[in-house]
């Protein structure tokens, strides 16, 4: 049980684990994903293109980012999404951390 909980905190730490020897991708934030990186923990949508016309999307809180995957906790059943970057088209970020409020103040 000790190694489950050891495993699982080295994971929640993970995305900590950045510094000066890490590839520019990943620190440099002209990159999408450490641009990414910079907005862990927030709430998005993001939109997919699958195929030459299918579009698809995902909302969640973004919860880690790599050199080619983002990493999104579901709000349908707090699940983690593993999610493709290099198909990602369009990225919904919200600044109220609350997705679906209007301007009233309302939630939809």
């Amino acid at each position: 049980m000790e190694e489950n909980n050891q495993n699982k905190s080295e994971r929640q730490t993970r995305q900590n684990e950045i510094n000066e020897n890490s590839p520019e991708i990943l620190t440099n934030s002209i990159y999408t994903p450490a641009f990414l990186r910079e907005q862990i923990g927030k709430l998005m949508r993001v939109e997919f293109l699958i195929g030459t016309n299918n579009m698809v999307d995902r909302i969640g809180i973004l919860q880690d980012v790599g050199a080619s995957y983002i990493l999104l906790r579901s709000f349908e059943n707090d699940s983690l999404v593993y999610c493709d970057i290099y198909s990602i088209k369009f990225i919904t970020i919200s600044t109220t951390g609350i997705y679906g409020r209007n301007p009233n103040g309302y939630y939809y």
